[in-house]
């Protein structure tokens, strides 16, 4: 089952089916992931196939992981399977679907 933690908190966490993975990155659906560890950032990205990225700040326990955390809003037609889904990196420990 994937899962992605950060700090020994579990962040997200998907069955198998539920994931999406997309250039070897792992994007979890908006109802996997909790909330109350994310923090919106201004930082924005643009990726020529998928659209302008959004990103989060991860918190656990006042410990804070700048732009650990982004997402699509609004993804281009290419990528509209992981539009709202979310993608962790910077430290934060994915573990993949079982093959």
């Amino acid at each position: 089952m994937p899962r992605a933690s950060w700090n020994g908190t579990v962040i997200a966490e998907a069955a198998d089916d539920a994931v999406e993975i997309v250039e070897g990155n792992v994007y979890f659906p908006p109802e996997a992931v909790k909330d109350e560890f994310l923090r919106a950032s201004q930082t924005h990205t643009v990726c020529g196939w998928k659209g302008t990225a959004s990103y989060y700040d991860v918190v656990v326990n006042g410990a804070v992981n700048r732009d650990a955390a982004w997402y699509y809003p609004q993804a281009l037609p290419a990528a509209r399977h992981v539009e709202g889904f979310v993608a962790f990196w910077n430290g934060v420990e994915v573990d993949r679907p079982t093959p």
